[in-house]
């Protein structure tokens, strides 16, 4: 009888892998491959890429770990899961990282060749974990996966078409078709995947092919595994899926944006960590007619920018933290020429360069106050990958309608995460066209560049070139309507508050904001923006399911605030906030409502578990056992 034959198939409603290794060992790649494999295989999934800032970080060593974890579901899922069933380490700095995070009784494949004494040094293990008997708890499995991958192409390399340290290198292909094997994934696709990504080195392909197969065969033949796991499709709504991140997402949102707006489309970007991925998806665009110029630096960028718009571009530039910060007096001089264009925030732990790679919700206060003078700006905040597509179209379709500079929030966690997301209709997305002024507005023939529309105190967009058109455009202060430089007091003062006048305006045509209060009679809201939608999510569902009555609402704009946010917070007897900062929205929503809102904050780099925002309410509005003992920058904080 085979071995095929004697194994049990376990049905999983859902499971978590993390595949984790020095940064040079290709997780990323395998982590993404097998997303892509539970993607065609009709799983709704979630995923958690984690990686070092350096380029190469020092091999071998903790810091130099880089993880990929995947939360796959036959049911709707929010978050990329707590807690790993299947964790493999190929190597032992892997392991010190990660085995914490192992479920009880999980599987852990590990890399045995890796566990030598110069790697276990390197790590920090005063003994060796395969020997000393500490890892009891889990189900183990010791594979050689280094030996057993040099083995499956020892032919390719007896032939000098690979050196060994090459052939290594596909080690991470054996853990992969191990991993498949598992989980009953078919390879094919990965197979073409890789025939198309070494089309140069069809060598590289077939070793890595080689690799693939010997992993499932591995799998098939050995008697270690005594079951293997299957996941059936999600039922999802009807349509065409693809996986997407956010990075991914928010282009192709300015993509259907300018389209929609029937604009062209420039992008003009500084690199830097987590927003570069857009200017690299833009740049493969151009039959959309998009632009995208790479800046020598992030003033130089969002220079190009302010032209363009002024031009009567879709303008876009993105950045992340210390990027904005070097943007923000060119940020005023967008918004006082009441210029449309959309400013990207894809976040990351600060302060300064901080954490290059790690997720943080810290530039929240940053966007609406990290600017001179009176500098009010319309925020809006992306809540998932997929949602980043939707989020940029509404940070388009406002900065296009009122004439103004719009901050759209994203952050590491959406940037580099992954979602299944329905390809929309493009008729069903809004239409955004705009009509730039050509003729002269005022009574006496002259065109009178502030004069406003009454609905959005929008002024007009008038392209430079147009006859008779000609106006001023700089820093400097500006009459009201003629748009002359003007110093006067009582101009100043009516200019400031018109332009703040104008933000607000925003909030008039905001459709009522949704509250998900199953019974109408939660005694707890808890409130979220930004990436914490899924984790925030999750924690509610677990706590209806554990009996208590919870509301939760998920503000998409930050500024302005929607008008029925004070309504909403005060028809709850105890609000929660939780916010990967220190309390900045929190601190927002106290001032505008008086409303005493508790919080929750943490600011570890890495997303909420579901798992610990669920004791965080718990204990914050019901008053039920003790959220966040941790140490603060472990596990948390809380306030009450």
């Amino acid at each position: 009888m085979s071995q095929s034959a004697t194994r049990q198939r376990v049905q999983l409603s859902n499971a978590v892998v993390r595949f984790a290794g020095d940064s040079g060992d290709g997780m990323q790649l395998t982590g993404d491959r097998f997303t892509t494999q539970s993607a065609l295989a009709g799983n709704d999934l979630a995923t958690l890429p984690d990686f070092p800032a350096e380029i190469r970080a020092p091999a071998g060593t903790v810091a130099g770990v880089s993880s990929f974890q995947l939360h796959f579901s036959d049911q709707d899922i929010h978050t990329p899961g707590d807690r790993p069933d299947v964790l493999v380490a190929m190597n032992p700095a892997a392991l010190l990282k990660h085995l914490e995070a192992l479920k009880p009784g999980g599987t852990l494949i590990l890399n045995a060749d890796a566990f030598e004494k110069r790697n276990l040094a390197k790590a920090g293990y005063a003994t060796n974990p395969l020997e000393d008997g500490s890892l009891t708890d889990y189900q183990v499995h010791e594979v050689r996966l280094t030996d057993l991958t040099l083995r499956a192409i020892e032919d390719q390399i007896e032939a000098g078409e690979l050196n060994k340290k090459e052939a290594e290198r596909c080690k991470n292909m054996f853990a992969l078709g191990l991993v498949s094997w598992m989980f009953h994934r078919p390879l094919g696709d990965t197979e073409a995947w890789l025939e198309t990504k070494f089309a140069k080195t069809p060598e590289l392909a077939r070793a890595n092919i080689s690799a693939l197969r010997a992993g499932r065969n591995y799998g098939e033949t050995t008697e270690a595994f005594t079951y293997t796991y299957e996941v059936k499709a999600a039922k999802l709504r009807p349509g065409r899926y693809r996986n997407i991140t956010g990075n991914q997402a928010v282009a192709y949102g300015l993509v259907a944006a300018s389209v929609r707006a029937g604009l062209p489309l420039f992008y003009g970007s500084y690199p830097i960590t987590p927003a570069s991925d857009i200017l690299h998806e833009l740049s493969r665009q151009k039959h959309f007619g998009v632009s995208t110029f790479q800046a020598e630096d992030e003033i130089a960028a969002i220079g190009s920018v302010i032209g363009a718009a002024f031009g009567g571009a879709l303008a876009v530039t993105a950045s992340s933290g210390p990027g904005i910060a070097l943007k923000a007096e060119a940020m005023g001089l967008a918004l006082t020429a009441e210029l449309p264009m959309v400013i990207i925030n894809v976040q990351r732990g600060g302060p300064s360069t901080g954490l290059p790679t790690k997720y943080e919700q810290s530039d929240l206060l940053q966007v609406l106050y990290g600017r001179n003078g009176e500098a009010p700006l319309p925020v809006v905040a992306a809540s998932s990958p997929a949602d980043c597509f939707d989020a940029t179209i509404e940070a388009c379709r406002i900065a296009l309608t009122h004439r103004t500079p719009v901050v759209l929030l994203s952050d590491g966690y959406l940037a580099n995460s992954a979602e299944p997301w329905r390809l929309p209709e493009v008729d069903d997305l809004p239409d955004l066209r705009v009509e730039f002024t050509t003729e002269p507005n005022g009574e006496d023939g002259e065109f009178l560049p502030y004069l406003r529309d009454p609905v959005t105190l929008a002024r007009p967009w008038a392209v430079p070139g147009t006859p008779g058109l000609q106006h001023r455009i700089g820093g400097l202060e500006k009459e009201d309507v003629t748009g002359h430089i003007n110093y006067e007091a009582a101009n100043h003062q009516r200019m400031t508050e018109l332009r703040a006048a104008k933000v607000q305006k925003v909030a008039d045509a905001l459709a009522p904001t949704a509250v998900e209060d199953p019974d109408g009679d939660a005694e707890v809201l808890v409130v979220g923006w930004g990436s914490t939608a899924g984790p925030l999510q999750a924690a509610c569902h677990e706590l209806r399911r554990q009996g208590r009555s919870v509301a939760r609402a998920h503000l998409r704009h930050i500024a302005p605030l929607p008008h029925d946010v004070d309504d909403i917070l005060r028809r709850y007897p105890r609000v929660v906030c939780a916010e990967n900062n220190t309390g900045q929205l929190a601190m927002l929503l106290r001032a505008r409502t008086l409303v005493d809102v508790q919080t929750y904050n943490r600011v570890s780099g890495q997303p909420f578990s579901t798992s610990e925002l669920v004791d965080a309410i718990a204990s914050l509005g019901f008053g039920v056992g003790v959220a966040a003992t941790a140490p603060q920058g472990s596990n948390g904080k809380v306030e009450r």
